[in-house]
């Protein structure tokens, strides 16, 4: 499991956020992107494993902002045996009209054994005269046995000679301590002062299954002090519930987040509930709310307030186009009492036939000039790939880590 770079370097605080709108809306649907890709991909692999030992797709997307040069990505995967090679070239618009590559992408994934499997990831930045730069290596290899998993994941930058020099390790061992019970422990090593790694962050989970797939997580994160000793920094406590009937299911995810305050007491700074619900229609409805002791443009009080709700809706039309539309609902600044108004409107389509497929996202936000009373376009992203799994509508707010 993936320890979340959030919850270990920085925190969420949507109250106390400063950046506008609109930058908040494209960094949000970059976010999407990379999630959809990802695990798509991850979907991709199962099904090619599963059905077919030799296996390619390309897919080409372009996005267009109101205020960004359009970037065109184009991704590709293929398997042979033991090895898939994911491939991704994100490209942008220069003066004269044409796409240059600025950024790759290249993803090797090998299945050493049973039990092991390596990746190793490569991305590459472009100089000015286009010739591509190795900018880092990530490498994670991954170990399993019935009693758990242990994966090491290391990060590679090159020097001013452009020699590959270790900059992080992230160890992370999983063990099952139950029938239902398992823990992992995971250390992340940072350069000291001398240039040697030494653990700068520890993070310990405990993870528990009850009936009907309910699932209780507590995690705690501890980073060193000045005389070297470990405090906790965060404790996220979250839990999972499956309700069904009549053919519709629901599943709530509650995660509440304490830091220490200035006396070092433990104190609630955020609670996200999430309602994932599975209608017997075939339609989706999902809501996340935000509840935070910092609301934007007020003075903070010690108590939790709502502070942002995404709603996102999803069904399939009558001619087989999949439609997803998510509202986001933010307080405002100028006047934090007022309660939620909806800032930011996101909306997919996509349509499959037999040689692929073709999806449309949407992104729509207040009006850069601060109005509340109308929306403009903030990006229009296209995806065309000859795989239909490969670009499956799907917007979901964040899950909580």
């Amino acid at each position: 499991m993936d320890v979340p770079t959030r919850s270990i370097f920085e925190r969420y605080e949507p109250g106390r956020s400063s950046v506008p709108l609109m930058v908040l809306a494209i960094a949000a649907y970059c976010c999407f992107s990379s999630a959809l890709w990802a695990q798509t991909s991850d979907s991709q692999n199962r099904d090619s494993q599963s059905n077919d030992a030799n296996k390619s797709w390309t897919a080409t997307s372009e996005s267009r902002s109101s205020d960004t040069d359009p970037i065109r990505t184009i991704e590709s995967h293929a398997q042979s045996g033991n090895r898939t090679l994911d491939m991704q070239s994100i490209q942008r618009r220069g003066p004269d009209g044409s796409f240059a590559p600025f950024q790759d992408i290249e993803k090797e994934t090998v299945q050493v054994d049973a039990s092991t499997v390596r990746t190793v990831t490569r991305t590459f930045d472009r100089d000015a005269d286009g010739v591509r730069k190795l900018v880092q290596v990530e490498e994670v290899q991954k170990r399993t046995s019935p009693d758990g998993s242990n994966i090491v994941r290391t990060t590679s930058d090159p020097d001013i000679n452009g020699n590959l020099q270790l900059v992080q390790r992230q160890i992370e061992e999983t063990t099952k301590t139950g029938a239902n019970v398992e823990e992992t422990k995971t250390t992340v090593m940072l350069p000291s002062a001398d240039g040697s790694l030494v653990p700068g962050v520890k993070v310990q989970e405990r993870r528990e299954r009850g009936a009907n797939d309910a699932l209780e997580t507590h995690k705690v994160t501890l980073l060193p002090d000045g005389d070297g000793n470990w405090q906790v920094s965060e404790i996220r406590n979250t839990t999972t519930k499956h309700e069904g009937d009549n053919g519709s299911t629901t599943r709530t995810i509650e995660e509440r987040v304490s830091t220490p305050d200035s006396e070092g007491k433990l104190v609630e700074v955020s609670h996200t509930v999430s309602k994932e619900a599975e209608l017997g229609s075939g339609e989706k409805r999902d809501t996340v709310e935000t509840y935070s002791v910092n609301v934007n443009g007020a003075t903070p009080d010690g108590s939790l307030h709502l502070v942002e709700r995404a709603t996102t809706n999803q069904h399939t039309t009558s001619t087989g186009q999949q439609v997803s539309e998510q509202k986001v609902e933010q307080s405002n600044p100028g006047d934090p009492g007022a309660g939620l108004q909806v800032t930011v409107i996101n909306l997919d389509t996509m349509r499959a036939d037999p040689s692929g497929a073709q999806s449309t996202r949407t992104v729509r936000a207040r009006n850069a000039n601060g109005s509340y009373d109308s929306f403009g376009v903030v990006t229009v992203d296209t995806t065309k790939s000859d795989n239909v799994p490969a670009i499956k509508v799907q917007i979901a707010p964040d899950k909580p880590k």
